[in-house]
């Protein structure tokens, strides 16, 4: 999305979801006034509102919404349009039961939440089409709107769905995939169990079963799963775009959704945006915060983005819901900004009285306008109107971690060789440790060019094609440094074990093959001795995993000390082409990985940046300015050096050293170091 098209001019998008439908109309009047006095300059308006627009089938009542968008837009804020498919109304569900999902143990999921529509029902993808049609036609011409917004939080709650329309879409879905049965059976291996097919209508979904399904039904039904969904957001999307020209979206969840493809959604949409919430149950919640948001600018291809939902303090939904501290909230909302985001929006802009929402926090929240909780977001509106000038920069990462969502999907799956390898777990490790190091990290699909990074992270590449296997590869040869986490490149994109054995399309990049996995028992723990080039030897705690490496030119610099590869390698580094290969076969914890990050580094010509504890850098590029921003999120004052330049939020000049108060952020802007005017490096 170009800068000139950004739903809110030159100004960081700052605001929330606006329910009013939930209030009298005097309340209306006091709220713009309020939206007003924080800064707010967009709002989300419509999402769960179906049953109020559409109030029987094709009778529609748009008068309170006519209403609603002059009062915002005579009050200078912009909407951004929802359509409400995420909550059918109670007449569509009497009307067309069959619209009902199935769970997998044929459970007929009932009315009275959210998302519980199937998604390949023809009669709800209809009413949904019809229903924002009708929005599009009305308001495409209102001057208030400046965004559309399609559905709500795609694949939460509703990912897979058993329903009888889901049986038929997933066998027309296979035929155009494979063309014939034989390349189905081929694909899947049927040949295991007795699986074969010899007539279409045979093919079923992966319902409850007395052992575990075909996994690479069950990786074709995520999948299938995944394009019904999106398929849905397209119908609706091109309805819209039928009648109106603003940019139209839908809001992802990042790693919260497990069950989307991000970057093949990222294609369909034209600002990508994305809700995230902390986990209350990580006390480094800031960390996976900024996770979340790199990975949300990465699916964007490094344009700007939108945060279209996170909270001002506490959720409802999780076991326990923790109160954001004070800072707390601008600390999370500028470190989205630092990531790309050029907007801050929130769940919701007043609190619900009612309903399963009405614990979750707000912008306004039950306490009303005195109270630490509002008197944060007018400060947080009003630093975001100093921030404009970062509006539309960029950021620049020489790292990359490889997400792959159809790999995570096939791991997942039932009978792998241990319970405690999980994907999540290990790029949040890699991630974190990176993140400690102050290097700024996009996250990309192994397909994709890699020749703009120095470093490629392989945490979780359970299932990697042979072509992506070859651009790593290549990457390699060509200078790039590469490191593959254990239990990666085995099997194929039909979750069949690669010809070869595992790790088999890596062997050239790497130098070794694996023989045979070594997992650990629970709680059992090993220790890898570190000696790269000849240096006195450290240990290294380990725990969960060995390999038993056969290698093939890779240097071995780190064994193992004992476990059921004692005496063997434990990580390796190869020499390929112009660049160098490292495996690590173990799970070691992010400080054990400082030490072996810290020679991966040497070789991809990085640095760490030597930031205190808990205190992160990032920068925006522009085309006349960079801007640091530097988040402390310790309880100690940091003096850092980041040049000369101008603070936005004290508007106070820099000279040498900046100084960041405990839990605080400061955003220096300076000239650009480099020759150009595109903000590129």
């Amino acid at each position: 999305m170009s800068l000139s098209s950004w739903p809110t001019g030159s100004a960081i998008s700052f605001g929330g979801d606006y329910n009013p439908e939930q209030w009298s109309r005097d309340v209306w009047d006091e709220d713009v006034a309020l939206m007003r006095q924080a800064g707010v300059n967009l709002v989300s308006v419509g999402i769960f509102s179906w049953g109020m627009l559409e109030v029987s089938e094709g009778v529609f009542d748009f008068a309170w919404l006519d209403e609603l968008l002059d009062l915002l837009h005579a009050n200078g804020i912009a909407v951004d349009l929802g359509t409400p498919t995420a909550s059918p109304p109670a007449w569509f569900f009497a009307q067309y039961p069959q619209a009902r999902v199935v769970a997998k143990d044929g459970t007929v999921q009932g009315f009275g939440s959210r998302g519980m529509a199937s998604p390949s029902s023809p009669e709800y993808r209809a009413a949904a089409v019809r229903i924002a049609t009708e929005l599009a036609q009305r308001y495409a011409q209102h001057p208030a709107v400046v965004l559309w917004h399609v559905h709500n939080e795609y694949g939460a709650p509703v990912g897979e769905d058993f329903s009888p329309a889901a049986v038929t879409a997933f066998r027309v879905w296979l035929q155009a995939r494979y063309g014939s049965l034989d390349e189905l059976n081929a694909a899947w291996g049927t040949a295991f169990w007795g699986q074969r097919y010899t007539r279409w209508e045979h093919v079923g979904l992966p319902h409850a079963t007395p052992s575990v399904a075909n996994p690479a039904q069950r990786l074709d039904f995520a999948r299938f799963s995944d394009h019904q969904l999106r398929a849905c957001y397209i119908a609706e999307r091109d309805a819209i775009r039928a009648h109106a020209t603003q940019p139209i979206t839908t809001n992802f969840m990042a790693n919260e959704c497990p069950g989307t493809d991000l970057f093949a959604w990222a294609r369909e949409v034209d600002v990508v945006a994305n809700d995230h919430y902390l986990t209350a149950a990580d006390p480094r919640g800031h960390v996976g915060l900024a996770l979340a948001a790199d990975l949300t600018r990465s699916v964007a291809g490094g344009a700007p983005w939108l945060l279209m939902e996170h909270s001002t303090s506490a959720v409802n939904w999780q076991p326990r819901n923790v109160a954001k501290r004070a800072g707390e909230m601008a600390r999370n909302s500028l470190s989205h900004l630092a990531r790309g985001a050029d907007g801050i929006l929130f769940f919701q802009w007043r609190a619900s009285r009612s309903g399963a929402e009405k614990f979750h926090s707000a912008m306004l929240p039950h306490a009303g306008t005195d109270s630490r909780v509002w008197r944060e977001v007018v400060e947080l509106g009003h630093s975001l109107q100093r921030l404009a000038p970062v509006q539309g920069s960029r950021v620049h990462a020489d790292v990359a971690i490889l997400w792959d969502a159809e790999s995570f999907w096939a791991q997942d799956l039932e009978w792998r060789p241990s319970v405690d390898v999980q994907h999540r777990e290990r790029v949040r490790a890699y991630y974190e440790r990176l993140w400690r190091d102050g290097l700024t990290i996009d996250f990309v699909q192994p397909s994709q060019d890699l020749s703009g990074y120095r470093l490629v992270v392989a945490p979780a590449s359970y299932l990697l094609r042979v072509q992506d296997a070859a651009n790593l590869t290549a990457f390699v040869a060509d200078g790039g440094t590469l490191l593959v986490s254990f239990f990666s490149g085995i099997v194929d994109e039909h979750d069949a074990v690669h010809q070869g054995g595992f790790l088999a399309p890596l062997r050239e990049a790497l130098g070794l093959t694996v023989e045979e996995f070594l997992p650990l028992r629970a709680g059992e723990t090993a220790r890898v001795s570190w000696t790269p080039d000849g240096a006195q030897a450290q240990e290294l705690p380990a725990d969960v995993w060995q390999d038993d490496i056969a290698l093939d030119g890779a240097q071995v610099v780190g064994t193992y000390l004992d476990g059921p590869a004692a005496g063997r390698p434990a990580i390796t580094r190869n020499a390929h082409g112009a660049g160098s290969a490292w495996y690590v076969s173990t799970r070691l914890d992010i400080d054990a990985l400082a030490p072996v990050m810290e020679r991966v580094y040497a070789d991809a010509r990085l640095a760490p940046a030597g930031l205190p504890f808990d205190v992160e850098v990032v920068t925006r590029r522009g085309a006349d300015a960079d801007f640091v921003v530097a988040i402390n999120h310790s309880a100690e004052d940091v003096d850092l050096a980041l040049g000369d330049g101008q603070e936005l939020l004290g508007a106070a000049p820099v000279s040498g050293t900046l100084v960041v108060p405990a839990g605080s952020v400061a955003v220096l802007r300076t000239d650009a170091r480099r020759v150009g005017g595109d903000g590129q490096p």
